[in-house]
């Protein structure tokens, strides 16, 4: 009796102890769930550049004489207390890689959130200056820097979530069949089988050439308390336009930026919401409907529509997204060289049968000369160029960055091809080196394919597609 007592008296004592070093492990468990906080931050920057800069957008730029309403970098940073991440979008046509490497190299010395992971892009207002303009390139470095150094002191404890809907009312392929040759002179002599922007509500037009894509996709910030810190929205439009001529303007990015915060109930007098617009997959599409003739419209008018319209698209949504206050993060980007399209001895015979012409000679098309300066500076410039590729990984959502402007379909590939739940992409990101069709539109001819529009090898897409995905694979492998 003695031995059965002692023996369950030790048995007790092993379950008592047993017990207690469970309930030990489930505190540390949940002491190490407890420590898992997602911190965010985000800021702005002017980023205005002076009067009398040239505003490029198109074939003849001329000076800047005013401001219409002012261009900032916007920044969000995240960082879950294992990896920070950051993302950069500014009010540009598009921003060289070298501006961005001084910005990036004044963050590494500045701060410690690592510039491989940041991802900064353009959103391609047509209402802005040259990025690389020596009275501005050394500015916009240093107001990039400052904005990513604002966002990471305005870090606070915050919950993220992410969604998208749908808007295609606003976005039109550009590239168009049409029945008249006319339409489709090439700037080399030539006649092409699609033409990009042709006249509205014209009989000759067939079909669109290509797909739109109509997702407005978006990031939701808030505090832990539920109130509004920042929110980052995609949408493939590649800019609205109807400025009045010499006036410096953000386009609808600007004024989606500073309207989404009122409509999803940021407080004024907390601290300062931050609204952001980035640019999708968007080379081959506008906001003209090209099936039927449209009135003209007062400047800024047509761009505050779409902006307000998008806006309230995102705040819709918005209602319905649901938040996690703590996520993997991610960041990975590789570097890619591509060849350099050259002309053959027929089109250099060509170019300088053009460039010998008088001024006032008949010509196959008005900018010809144009392109034919443009080829010219592709003959003598170098083979390769090198560009860099990123994938960034917010919990089940990847972000994709191309420094081109990406047609539509490249980017409805990776969001089906894309090992993610959720994936959309930014374009004119981590540089900017014109336009990106798929070898498909290539055999279709129009603007976005003639050489010096498209600088790259005709297969440029299909390297860089298997080039993100695989980065995207990289990165979820980590989940």
């Amino acid at each position: 009796m003695l031995t059965t007592g002692i023996r369950r008296q030790a048995s007790i004592w092993v379950l008592h102890i047993c017990c207690v070093l469970l309930a030990s492990t489930m505190f540390q468990t949940l002491s190490v769930a407890a420590e898992k906080i997602l911190k965010a931050g985000a800021a702005t920057s002017n980023i205005t550049p002076p009067l009398g800069e040239a505003i490029v957008g198109g074939f003849k730029p001329f000076p800047a004489t005013n401001v219409h309403d002012e261009l900032h970098v916007r920044c969000l940073v995240l960082d879950n207390g294992e990896t920070k991440i950051a993302f950069v979008i500014c009010d540009s046509l598009g921003i060289t890689e070298e501006v961005y490497q001084v910005a990036r190299d004044f963050i590494k010395a500045e701060t410690d959130l690592p510039p491989e992971n940041i991802l900064m892009a353009a959103t391609h207002t047509h209402s802005a200056t040259r990025a690389s303009n020596p009275n501005y390139h050394g500015f916009l470095s240093r107001r990039i820097a400052d904005c990513v150094r604002r966002a990471l002191e305005n870090r606070r404890p915050a919950r993220i979530g992410w969604g998208g809907i749908d808007e295609p009312s606003e976005v039109f392929n550009r590239r168009w069949y049409t029945t008249n040759p006319d339409f489709c002179k090439n700037p080399f002599g030539g006649v092409d089988t699609v033409r990009m922007n042709p006249p509205r509500g014209n009989a000759a037009l067939v079909k669109p050439a290509g797909p739109i894509d109509p997702e407005i996709s978006f990031i939701s910030v808030q505090s832990l308390e539920g109130k509004p810190l920042a929110l980052l929205a995609n949408y493939s439009l590649h800019y609205v336009g109807g400025v009045n001529k010499g006036e410096i303007s953000a386009d609808y990015f600007g004024i989606f930026s500073e309207k989404i915060g009122s409509l999803i109930g940021a407080d004024p007098d907390q601290q300062p919401f931050v609204g952001m617009l980035s640019n999708g997959t968007s080379g081959d599409i506008n906001n003209i409907n090209f099936r039927k003739s449209s009135k003209r419209m007062k400047a800024y008018e047509k761009m505050t529509q779409v902006a307000d319209l998008v806006a309230s698209r995102v705040a819709e949504a918005y209602k319905k997204i649901k938040y996690k206050t703590w996520v993997p993060l991610g960041a990975a980007s590789s570097e890619l060289t591509l060849t350099i399209r050259k002309p053959d001895a027929e089109m250099q015979a060509y170019i300088k049968k053009v460039m010998a012409k008088p001024a006032d000679a008949p010509q196959h098309h008005r900018y010809e000369r144009n392109y034919a300066n443009r080829v010219q500076k592709l003959l003598e410039g170098p083979d390769e160029m090198t560009v860099l590729l990123q994938a960034v990984r917010i919990g089940d959502l990847c972000v994709a960055a191309i420094p081109f402007e990406t047609f539509c379909e490249i980017g409805l590939e990776l969001k089906d091809k894309t090992p993610f739940e959720d994936a959309f992409t930014i374009e004119i990101a981590n540089g900017y080196n014109g336009y990106l069709p798929t070898p498909a539109q290539h055999k279709l001819g129009g603007y976005e394919t003639w050489m010096g529009t498209n600088r790259v090898q005709k297969d440029a897409s299909e390297k860089i597609v298997a080039s993100i995905l695989k980065l995207m694979g990289e990165l979820n492998k980590k989940k």
